[in-house]
């Protein structure tokens, strides 16, 4: 975790209420049950899939490895809620998740938050601004922390974002503890009890631009890294009797430390994101110089992460990256990567065939789409843009709107549509069912039409970038690029 940044967060308006009856009175348990609802988690399973299924245009998940233990899921945190809503929808048991303390509380977040049994953290950074004293915090901290051991221990994931906060670099930022402490101490009421040890979870969260709309995002899994008991005589016991137990340090530091060097071999682990993106255009580069072009959003960042392992720690590449970052920023100033590439060329023909499909299902079904979900999705534009959560927190008022669309909006839209067409009986009931799948289906066809017009728009901006002197610049960095691939 050498040179890792070490940040505080920026506190924002919602972490700086803290609403002391809420946190006394959220379900938490030490025995090891897990303290959400199970049936609400097979409703938050059906509605976060909707809701990534809005803002992601295509998703690659890779299947989460086996393990008879329970699991701590973690990923690198750079998208705000998305982030752990990504990782829910590709969990194959129930998890447990702990967070800041206000997500827990405020409404509509902490009605779902709280149904999911997830624990709040009250971090360092607001007890330092007054938000709480730290008697308090140790007390709900410890209790989240036992909570979260026990369950795990008893076969549950957890998961947590090591890094205690989102952010928008290009790396990982230093690792909290916490995630170490308590998966420690559950490997020890795990072996009490005669149960399977636990593991870290790495998990590789990549999306081709986290901020945007309709982006891609592709998920990956790195082997799970085992916890065995630390040697702590009479541990368990206080463990299992509620009372909390610092593991030792030296091995909360060495597996912190196996963790980070896992997750950064599967995040961008670039200086800068204009670095990252200089890789992902070498990588295009030498698919297309070899005839095989990229196919997939998965088949770019295993590119991208292949030329990082290429010119790590090499000092003869700057004639390969110097041209690579600036053609990649020629690119990115016009909303365009590698893909805007035919070969070495920049592919300038406009797709009007996607403009006239995407014009037409749009119109087509605008009179459901909009009514029963674009009320919100404008709401959640016009939030997103002005949060003091940060630019991570755009695309969560996005996901939020389609998420909670189905549950809040959509029921009360069918049940009237469906009295105004039928009298009151049990048939009322199958139309309304129906209608709110044919919402669904109207607003993904809507969405795809949003695709087809998106395409054409970046067919339009390959032209003008094709016609300019900004365009010419391009194709001889390409050029160059190409000449040194050799370099690699």
């Amino acid at each position: 975790m050498q040179g890792a940044p070490d940040i505080e967060p920026q506190l924002s308006r919602a972490a700086m209420k803290l609403r002391r009856k809420k946190l006394d009175g959220l379900p938490w348990d030490h025995t090891g049950r897990h303290p959400g609802n199970p049936f609400f988690w097979k409703i938050i399973q059906l509605i976060v899939g909707i809701g990534l299924s809005y803002i992601f245009r295509r998703s690659h998940y890779e299947k989460i490895p086996e393990f008879e233990g329970g699991r701590v899921i973690s990923s690198i945190h750079l998208n705000g809620l998305v982030d752990p809503a990504t990782l829910v929808h590709t969990q194959d048991r129930r998890i447990i998740s702990m967070g800041r303390h206000d997500l827990m509380t405020m409404p509509l977040i902490g009605w779902f938050s709280r149904r999911m049994g997830s624990q709040p953290v009250i971090r360092k950074s607001e007890i330092e601004n007054g938000v709480s004293d730290e008697e308090y915090a140790r007390k709900i901290n410890h209790r989240t922390l036992l909570t979260m051991t026990n369950c795990i221990a008893s076969g549950h994931n957890a998961m947590v974002m090591p890094e205690g906060k989102s952010h928008q670099d290009s790396r990982l930022h230093r690792f909290k503890t916490g995630p170490m402490r308590f998966a420690l101490n559950a490997a020890s009421i795990a072996q009490h009890r005669g149960l399977p040890h636990p593991a870290l979870q790495p998990v590789g969260l990549h999306y081709r631009c986290h901020h945007w709309f309709r982006t891609d995002v592709f998920v990956e899994f790195q082997e799970p890294i085992p916890v065995h008991a630390p040697d702590v005589p009479g541990a368990p016991e206080r463990l299992s009797s509620g009372i909390w137990e610092e593991p030792p340090s030296d091995q909360v530091h060495n597996l912190r430390d196996r963790l980070f060097s896992s997750l950064s071999e599967v995040t961008p682990d670039a200086p800068d994101w204009e670095t990252y993106r200089a890789w992902h255009l070498i990588g295009h580069i030498k698919s297309n110089a070899s005839n095989s072009q990229l196919q997939s959003f998965r088949e770019e960042v295993l590119a991208a992460r292949e030329v990082r392992g290429a010119v790590y720690g090499r000092q003869n590449t700057e004639d390969l990256l110097s041209p690579a970052t600036e053609a990649a920023g020629i690119l990115h100033d016009y909303q365009l990567d590698g893909r805007a590439l035919n070969g070495l060329k920049i592919d300038s023909r406009t797709d009007w065939p996607s403009a006239l499909l995407g014009f037409f299902l749009m119109i087509l079904l605008s009179p459901i789409a909009l009514p029963s979900t674009g009320i919100q999705a404008f709401f959640a534009w016009y939030l997103g843009d002005r949060t003091d959560e940060g630019l991570d927190a755009r695309t969560t008022y996005h996901f939020l709107a389609g998420m909670f669309s189905p549950v809040l909006f959509w029921p009360p839209l069918a049940i009237a549509t469906a009295l105004l067409i039928h009298t009151p009986s049990m048939f009322t009931i199958v139309i309304a069912i129906s209608i709110v799948i044919l919402i669904h289906i109207s607003n993904l066809a809507f969405l795809f039409g949003y695709d087809c017009w998106s395409d054409f728009s970046t067919s339009r901006r390959r032209s003008k970038l094709a016609s300019s002197e900004q365009g010419k610049r391009l194709e001889e960095l390409i050029s160059e690029v190409n000449s040194n691939l050799n370099l690699l």
